[in-house]
């Protein structure tokens, strides 16, 4: 037995068929997606840390309108295969674009609150529908 781990070894064509076809759906979308951060140049999620400024692209998972200290606020979950980060638009009831199933960039600084990562008022830019 070799040294090298399972998934650090070389993998032909044939493994990795097998590999997609005994894959959950689930799996093949998150791996898609961390393979879409790391070539957009993209900070993945699951390597941010408080206070660090990043760029990440993923998918929104949940959108919800949940008011911050009598503000309104338009929360939505961002996924990109390695972890998840709230996105938190303060004072907007409804932004176009920003629904479940929508794929984005965002840039900004990540806070961490109640143990999760989250951007408040990023940049953002939405990926066009078609590319899905």
């Amino acid at each position: 037995m070799s040294a090298v781990p399972r998934s650090e070894k070389p993998v032909g064509r044939f493994r990795r068929m097998l590999d997609r076809l005994s894959s959950s759906q689930e799996e093949l979308e998150s791996e898609e997606l961390r393979e879409e951060a790391e070539t957009s140049g993209c900070t993945r999620i699951g390597d941010c840390h408080d206070r660090q400024v990043v760029t990440v692209t993923g998918t929104l998972r949940t959108v919800t309108l949940r008011p911050r200290a009598g503000v309104p606020a338009l929360e939505a979950e961002l996924f990109d295969g390695s972890a998840a980060l709230d996105v938190v638009w303060l004072g907007r009831r409804s932004i176009v674009g920003i629904e479940p199933g929508r794929r984005l960039i965002a840039s900004g600084r990540i806070a961490m609150s109640r143990g999760r990562r989250v951007l408040f008022n990023p940049k953002y830019e939405l990926k066009p529908l078609g590319r899905e």
